[in-house]
């Protein structure tokens, strides 16, 4: 009998330290199994080749890499991780053969690829660390699904988890290759040998014509892709099959006898090897023989492009990584809910009655009560879509990430919502759009940044071939720590490793006191950072122009916006670029209906006094037309800006569902008190801000992240609503879909 194999290659590009909080020595251990653990076959290791020689003589590197027979796996070679942003060149090609699950060719089951982080603290004796790497810190799985075994070629990155956060660079490249020969139990009865013997024949020769089309097909993309020629001529022709089967007789009586009417040959004269009649015409020898031929066929094409691979690595691993760029859009899809909503043209104003605005088609606009509970109504919405993934079959060709695939319904649905913006609305003397704490003027501050800083600033965006200078602010909450944010900031520097971060230590510890001070300190810290960048740059450089991005956490947010008020940032407001609110209650708590978080809070404020939460809730002064969160309502904090993106949770019980997503809510829409018109004010004059003008292009999303908290049982934290609030710090798969499926505004 005939047996196959899948030829499974791990090639291990590079170690990129992105987020390791401990130094030591590291070691990555490889296996893989089929998915139906019952079976009991693991791949093998059969080869492995070093495509570039470790620097020896550094001190990073210690060891060989090896194979152990005792679990089929393989390890790199140790190295030592010193710091941040460390890259580990490995440049090796190591290869698994997986026999088929009861000579089941195609398989009808997946294989799961297992990565393992071995770690071991740096040790005096050198000549102990292999034995020392025994300790597993951290497992990362993925899944080849049955389409993708008869042939794959494709990045497949490695990030742990986000204790371990890091950068593998791999790709996998799957093919189905003909084996030895293969005996089976003596447990088959004799008389169905020959029936197993003929079913297997056939088969195979379909699975292998198969993988030999794949093959071809990914080497010819491939090859254009990098530009790069490749000569497959003589391997695809068919004289290579044509005349040995021809001079079958069975076959030439059966064509004869109108038997085989024009399957044995498609448009072109190439034998069709996937015709189960023309197959069953061939005798059992020629079957064999038709195996051995496509078998040293698919031999053949494996061996041109490992010799492919080797001589283009950097070019194919640039071209797959660029294509699973691409692909993660397309393939996180069943998570992202999407749809288009128009921007309101305006709601009424507090200060000026409605009918003095026309509304869109002329018009007059009118309010009307709001119905339901819009947080619920996100959250049912989710849960239906959640339950519709659960009963999904996902069989494609993609390398499935097991920390997402492994439990799908378990995974955060984003309602992604893409609020098309309505025009301006017009200025008038009775507009409510009007100017309140005149800045000072423009040369004034430039004379006071100095003039190093003023000659940089004013030479920005005259040089066309200049450096662009992308800087990311992470600005934490509530009693919040500089690294609460490091998830997204990793996310981040994988889109765009280029990019230099800022996580804000200027307020740590100090969350209690004024919006104002917060503000202040946030805004020297990162006209201090800019300028030490700026400075860097024109060291080394010519400076073209600046990107200046935000991401704020819950009441971070509202210091990052009163930073931006602050008139030593007036100079950067051209530069801002993208900014990420992840649950900002940019419109207080006028409306909160969380009555145990209400009741926390007003304990803190009457024990402790912290004078942010006064200004949150609305109590720092007796008018709210003098409140702080009313007054910076009126500052254009969010105007400069040209990709704005509202994070948003109804699980989220710490911050008012309306207030993250900046919009109406049912209470509001009722309410004709004073305090609903403060709050319609402040709501027209944040969109006012967020609405593009005609000469500008903004994006304006609202991103609604839903949780699936049930895991974490019934407790104080998901009753009041922390345990949502605390999981978009604690989990980065939201951020991963968001930002992987609108990369651009991330770079």
């Amino acid at each position: 009998m005939l047996e196959a194999v899948h030829e499974i290659g791990i090639y291990i590009h590079r170690f990129h330290n992105l987020d390791l909080f401990k130094q030591g020595w590291y070691q990555i251990k490889i296996t893989m199994k089929w998915e139906n653990e019952d079976c009991g076959s693991v791949g093998t290791p059969a080869r492995v080749a070093q495509y570039a020689a470790p620097d020896l003589g550094s001190d990073d590197v210690y060891g060989i890499w090896r194979i152990d027979d005792r679990d089929h796996s393989f390890s790199t070679q140790p190295f030592r991780i010193r710091y941040a942003k460390q890259d580990i060149l490995l440049s090796m090609m190591v290869s698994f053969n997986l026999s088929p699950i009861n000579l089941e060719v195609p398989s009808a089951s997946a294989v799961i690829l297992k990565f393992e982080l071995l770690y071991t603290p740096v040790l005096d004796n050198r000549s102990n660390i292999q034995d020392s790497l025994n300790n597993t810190a951290s497992v990362h799985e993925f899944r080849l699904p049955p389409k993708s075994l008869l042939g794959l070629h494709a990045y497949c990155p490695v990030h742990f988890d986000s204790y371990h956060s890091v950068l593998v660079d791999i790709t996998v490249h799957v093919s189905l290759l003909k084996s030895a020969a293969y005996s089976f139990s003596e447990k088959v009865p004799r008389f169905l040998l020959k029936y197993y013997a003929e079913l297997t024949h056939v088969m195979l020769v379909h699975a292998l014509s198969s993988a030999s089309d794949i093959l071809k097909e990914e080497l010819l993309k491939l090859s254009q892709a990098i530009n790069q020629p490749i000569d497959i001529k003589e391997i695809t022709s068919n004289e290579l099959f044509g005349a040995a089967l021809r001079s079958d007789p069975e076959v030439v009586n059966a064509e004869v006898s109108n038997e085989l009417p024009n399957v044995s040959e498609n448009p072109i004269g190439e034998v069709d090897f996937r015709n189960n009649v023309f197959l069953n015409m061939l005798s059992e020898d020629k079957l064999l023989k038709l195996i051995d031929l496509i078998g040293n066929q698919m031999f053949y094409l494996w061996s041109i492009f490992l010799n492919f691979h080797r001589a283009n690595i950097t070019k194919i691993l640039e071209f797959l990584r660029n294509q699973w760029a691409v692909d993660r859009k397309s393939e996180w899809s069943i998570w992202m809910v999407y749809t288009k909503v128009e921007m309101p043209h305006q709601y009424i104003s507090s200060l000026v009655d409605g009918s003095s605005y026309q509304g869109l088609h002329g018009r007059s606009p009118v309010m009307r009560k709001l119905t339901g509970d819009p947080a619920q109504t996100a959250a049912m919405r989710a849960g239906l879509h959640r339950r519709s993934i659960a009963q999904m079959m996902m069989n494609n060709r993609f390398i499935q990430d097991m920390h997402i695939f492994g439990d799908p319904s378990r995974i955060p649905v984003v309602l992604v919502e893409q609020v098309v913006n309505a025009p301006l609305r017009s200025v008038s003397g009775n507009s409510y759009f009007n100017q309140l704490d005149q800045l000072k003027d423009t040369n004034s501050l430039f004379d006071e940044l100095g003039s190093d800083t003023t000659k940089a600033l004013s030479e920005v965006n005259t040089h066309p071939n200049g450096h662009v200078l992308k800087i990311v602010v992470f600005v934490h909450g509530f009693q919040g720590h500089h690294l609460d944010l490091r998830l997204i900031r990793n996310q981040w520097l994988l889109i765009d490793p280029k990019v230099e971060f800022l996580m804000s230590e200027a307020n740590e510890d100090k969350t209690s006191a004024d919006f104002r001070e917060m503000g202040h300190r946030l805004a020297q810290e990162v006209v201090s950072f800019v300028k030490k960048k700026m400075d860097k740059v024109s060291r080394s450089g010519v400076l073209r122009t600046i990107k200046l991005n935000f991401v704020g956490h819950s009441i971070g947010n509202l210091i990052l916006r009163t930073a931006l008020t602050d008139s030593i940032m007036e100079p950067y407001m051209k530069y801002l670029h993208t900014y990420l609110s992840v649950s900002g209650p940019h419109l207080g708590y006028l409306y909160s209906s969380n009555s145990i978080f209400n009741g926390g809070l007003w304990v803190l404020k009457k024990l402790k006094g912290t004078q942010c939460l006064h200004q949150l809730t609305f109590t720092d002064d007796p008018d709210l037309q003098n409140t702080f969160l009313y007054k910076l309502s009126k500052h254009k904090t969010l105007e400069n800006f040209r990709n704005i993106i509202l994070l948003s949770s109804p699980q989220d019980g710490y911050v008012p569902y309306h207030s993250a997503r900046i919009e109406m809510c049912p209470a509001s829409s009722g309410d004709n008190s004073k305090k609903g018109k403060v709050f319609l004010e402040m709501l027209n004059e944040c969109l006012d801000q967020i609405r593009a003008r005609s000469f500008e292009h903004r994006v304006f999303m609202r991103c609604d992240v839903n949780f699936d908290i049930s895991l974490q049982g019934k407790n104080l934290n998901t009753i009041i609503g922390r345990a949502a609030h605390i999981e978009f710090l604690e989990t980065d798969i939201f951020a991963r879909f968001i930002m992987w499926s609108f990369p651009d505004l991330f770079r």
